[in-house]
């Protein structure tokens, strides 16, 4: 009912406020922006006809420098958070999310949620080299942002005036280039809980002669926040079993005496574990991952760019840019992750589909003997007759003790560190020949390269084996299965500890303490000291480093984009006369090459290390070939290139004074078995009154296939049941390029103070690119049950996508799924932009009143069939959480009103920022009953997750000394992001973490 209201209220208060008074037409832009957008040498954003007119059919939003300074100048993250034409945002830290996975560090935009990878981002009109990531996004944290003078959002497919990607809309991104002078910028960011974030820019700008220069160079910080530095996002298991929790962790699950009957380790509990309630159906710890992450990585940015522009001749001028950016981005993880490949035969105790601590270990011995009965221990003479085993998902090396590895100063948690780097860099040569004064030829050249550097760790599960079967250690002598062939169980037992040779304890008597809680462990056996064992690290009991880091490994993919377009453009005017004016075209061709090349390090490459058991055994072998990493996943160097050719041509038609027509047509030409796309496009504007105009148009868009979807694979993290899982994502050679239709119509108001405009928009998108959805999978085989299809026939090829522990099939059991890339379910959206903003004074005060917002009606996805199964059944994405599907969070109304007061130098502005609530579709999985550790209890909270409204503040005061100070404080009652079954407890594509955030910022012009 709120959302309800609230549209209509919007709606009726910008129709009712722009009927109240006529006056001459003018194009809804904020109003500094106004003058500089209509100047007769820029090319508006969706037409390439220079001096197009800004008042015609393309619906394009502009947000210039000062409209984004009485904002407070927000990061672009936080400015594209408010978007209201975006949805499902990558910026924040989302490590759980398959779409944001190996994406730290990046910043996306993602009009209409269709998807980052169908927004087509431009600097200055041209394109930009996508990033290296698994969802292929340009990365606007490398835009120079000490540099952008306006931001132009073209909210409709532009395949026809740009090509490729221009599916959902277009973003353009718009240099300062007519800056006089120097000038200075710096800000501080208070974030309660951090060191704070804070930026610095420094430009220069001159014009002389024929010669025009503008260089910047900017400097981003953000600080570490960690989970702890919030109340919400580390609850108890009761609130939230999806928070974080792991049923896989340390302290683990093992099963003792020789059965599957798996229990949890009896010191679960002592650490900070959740154990299963009294009359649940299993008997499990779970502990909290969640507790070792962070909300916000710690960044730093860098960016240079220059331009120059030189008049050759009077008519002939050349320009040049170069832009070059970096990042840096240190992410917080897991101690370690599940071991989710079991060990070979290869290793000590392996090759029985599941890990073993054999009965002559010391730690098996001592925690035996240690708990006694309660062990579920079978014992002759006080000695366990059977080993432990445990299933590769039912356990890890570290969790709740931390990583005894990672013990940077500032790590005080022990979690595990990774590093993500980004290097781009970027070069434009225009020239521009004004043949006449109706005609101008354009030729440019670009050339963007994005390199990204991606770390990890994780376990060779082989080396683990061996370390539980003491042969552990970078200098053990028996390590290899040829030192110990011919070899009998009394005698490898023997062997087990000696000739350089160590133990590794899985159990929680190797854990001192719970570093984040502080909770000590009184079982530890470094304090117990227990007789009869030796305690030196690696003897049995208490872990060594070397055993840790001879098992434990560092990965690193290298990854690197390049994108080289060369086109040519004659536009201007036909010499055909109107009775609204000349008729104006535009015609050209354009040639790109995209190239995508990865290359992997020796642990993580599948041409060196093809199966568990080649870190012991060069000649291993396996089917399929898995990596001997256990989890992360390993992968072949692979690289790709393509080639398109392109021919397009556009006319602009004032037909009559009152009605603009836009004609745009696009031919493109992949090559190969991707073929050739046509896509034309009309826009309409009819100006009915002074005061009132009337837009629309249609058109088809499309997207070719890119080069890093169509071979090899990637490796996911995804929830399956209680744990994360490798979700491996396979590339498909056969993918065809998405289509789409959309079209859009709506009225624009200018009545003397007010302007504002009510558009509709329509999207049919056929066949997009997108990975199989695993919550469908999941779904579809296991049902509520946990079993529901694993012996139905029909669901055979659907089951043969999971690999299995030694227990088979059940949600409980899966170690791995294998997805594909595929054209997938056609999607169609719809809804309503509408803005609207009236000027008036108060005695001396010139006040300002605006809103602008996005109500979407439906987002229809049709069904998803994989293996001859429904997994997927059509549904509409609007108001739900999609979580694991094909679709983002999808809020239904988004927008903000806003309040500014202008008095003299001095400026304030209060806004009011709004995201709908939504739904968590999960079913009975998430939200029924939960016999496995509750006992059957439900948890139903979080199945609607509330609203997130937030109220910003900021004064801005121009002080003679050409110097702007800004005082901004965002969230200032500070809200909490609402409360949903995620990792983190709330969503990151949607909300913010921070709460009350203020920021200072000082601009000084020379």
């Amino acid at each position: 009912m709120l959302k309800t209201k609230l549209l209509a209220a919007c709606a009726f208060s910008a129709l009712a406020l722009g009927t109240a008074m006529p006056a001459s037409a003018q194009a809804v832009l904020p109003q500094d922006d106004q003058a500089e957008a209509s100047s007769p040498d820029i090319v508006v954003t969706g037409s390439l006809i220079r001096g197009a007119r800004e008042d015609g059919a393309i619906p394009i939003d502009v947000i210039g420098a000062d409209e984004l300074s009485r904002q407070g100048s927000p990061s672009g993250l936080d400015l594209l958070k408010n978007l209201p034409t975006s949805n499902g945002i990558i910026g924040d830290a989302n490590q759980f999310d398959a779409r944001a996975q190996g994406s730290e560090g990046v910043a996306s935009v993602n009009l209409r949620g269709l998807g980052p990878q169908r927004t087509l981002v431009l600097l200055n009109g041209k394109r930009i080299v996508s990033a290296g990531t698994g969802v292929p996004v340009v990365d606007i944290n490398l835009i120079p942002q000490g540099s952008i003078g306006r931001i132009e959002i073209l909210k409709d497919g532009a395949a026809a005036t740009y090509g490729s990607d221009a599916i959902a809309g277009v973003v353009n991104f718009i240099t300062r280039s007519d800056q006089e002078g120097f000038q200075a910028q710096g800000d501080y960011r208070y974030v309660r809980g951090s060191s704070g974030d804070y930026t610095g820019t420094v430009s220069y700008g001159h014009t002389q002669d024929g010669f025009q220069m503008f260089a910047s160079f900017g400097y981003q910080h953000r600080s570490e926040l960690r989970t702890t530095d919030r109340d919400f996002t580390v609850q108890p298991y009761q609130n939230n079993p999806q928070g974080g929790f792991s049923g896989g962790g340390s302290p683990g699950n093992f099963g003792f005496g020789g059965t599957p009957n798996f229990v949890r380790d009896l010191g679960c509990e002592a650490l900070g574990g959740f154990r299963s309630l009294p009359g649940s159906t299993t008997d499990r710890c779970f502990t909290n991952f969640g507790q070792f992450d962070n909300l916000v990585e710690p960044e730093d940015r860098y960016q240079a760019y220059i331009e120059t522009k030189i008049d050759l001749a009077s008519n002939v001028s050349f320009k040049a840019t170069a832009l070059y950016g970096s990042s840096s981005t240190r992410i917080t993880t897991s101690p370690s992750y599940l071991p989710t490949l079991p060990p070979s035969a290869n290793a000590a105790s392996g090759g029985a589909g599941l890990f073993i601590i054999p009965t002559y270990a010391p730690a098996l011995r001592d925690y035996c003997s240690l708990f006694g009965a309660a062990s579920g221990c079978v014992t002759v003479a006080g000695q366990p007759v059977a080993p432990a085993i445990a299933f590769p998902v039912l356990f890890r090396p570290f969790m709740l003790g931390g990583n005894p590895l990672f013990t940077q100063p500032g790590n005080d948690r022990n979690s595990a560190f990774s590093q993500r780097q980004s290097q781009s860099v970027r070069f434009t040569a225009e020239f521009d020949w004004e043949i006449s004064s109706d005609l101008n030829l354009d030729t440019g050249f670009t050339y963007s390269e994005y390199e990204r550097g991606i770390e990890g760790t994780d376990t060779f599960g082989d080396l683990f084996q061996n370390a539980l079967a003491g042969f552990g250690g970078p200098n053990c002598a028996f390590a290899t299965p040829a030192s110990r062939a011919g070899l009998n169980a009394t005698q490898i037992a023997a062997l087990a500890g000696t000739g350089g040779c160590n133990f590794f304890n899985p159990f929680s008597t190797a854990v001192l303490r719970n570093p984040v809680t502080g909770q000590t462990n009184s079982n530890f056996a470094g304090t117990r000291n227990p007789t009869g064992f030796n305690l030196a690290p690696g003897a049995g009991l208490i872990n060594d480093l070397a055993t840790i880091d001879n098992f434990f490994r560092d990965t690193r993919s290298d990854t690197t984009t390049r994108l080289f377009v060369g086109d040519i453009v004659l536009s201007g005017q036909s010499g055909i006369e109107l009775p609204g004016g000349p008729l104006s075209f535009a015609i050209g061709g354009q040639y790109r090459s995209n190239s995508f090349r990865v290359r992997q390090a020796a642990d993580n490459n599948l041409a060196i290390n093809p199966c568990p058991g080649s870190p012991l055994n060069p000649a291993a072998t396996c089917n399929p070939q898995t990596g001997a990493l256990g989890f992360l996943g390993t992968n072949f160097n692979r690289s790709a290139n393509s080639g398109v050719y392109a021919v397009f041509g556009e006319l602009q038609a004032p037909v009559t004074d009152t009605l603009n027509l836009q004609f745009s047509a696009r031919f493109e030409n992949y090559g190969g078995q991707i073929g050739s796309t046509f896509n034309p496009q009309g826009r309409a504007r009819w100006q009915v009154t002074p005061w009132l105009a009337i837009r629309g148009g249609a058109g088809t868009t499309f997207r070719g296939p890119p080069a890093e979807s169509q071979l090899g694979q990637v490796t996911s993290l995804q929830v399956i049941g209680t744990s994360f899982r490798a979700i491996d994502i396979r590339g498909n050679p056969n993918l065809e390029p998405e289509t789409a239709l959309t079209y859009g119509g709506g009225i624009v108001l200018n009545a003397g103070p007010f302007s504002g405009s009510i558009d509709y928009f329509r999207y049919d998108l056929n066949g997009p690119a997108e990975a199989e959805p695993v919550s469908g999978i999941v779904n579809a085989l296991f049902g509520a049950s946990g079993t529901a299809n694993c012996a139905n026939p029909a669901f055979a090829a659907l089951r043969s996508r999971f690999t299995f522990t030694g227990a088979g099939c059940g949600i409980g059991n899966v170690q791995r799924l294998t997805t594909n890339i595929v054209n997938s379910a056609d999607v169609s959206t719809s809804g309503i932009d509408f803005q609207g903003q009236v000027k008036f004074d108060v005695s001396t005060i010139k006040m300002l009143l605006g809103v602008n917002g996005t109500y979407i009606i439906n987002y229809k996805t049709q069904d998803i069939t994989v293996e001859g199964v429904v997994v997927q059944p059509a549904f509409d994405g609007v108001g739900q959480l999609n979580f694991q599907t094909s679709a983002y969070p999808l809020p239904q109304i988004k927008g903000n009103v806003f309040l500014q007061a202008d008095v003299g130098r001095h400026n304030v502005r209060l806004q009011y920022n709004y995201i709908d609530g939504y739904t968590d579709q999960r079913g009975a999985a998430i939200f029924g009953p939960n016999p496995g550790a509750l006992a059957g209890a439900s948890v139903t909270g979080g199945k609607n997750i509330g609203a997130f409204d937030t109220l910003d503040f900021t004064y801005r005061v121009n002080l003679p000394t050409n110097t702007v100070i800004t005082l901004s404080a965002q969230n200032i009652l500070n809200k909490q992001p609402p409360f949903a079954r995620l990792d983190f407890n709330y969503d990151p594509f949607t909300a913010s973490p921070l709460g009350f955030n203020a920021r200072f910022g000082i601009t000084q012009r020379f």
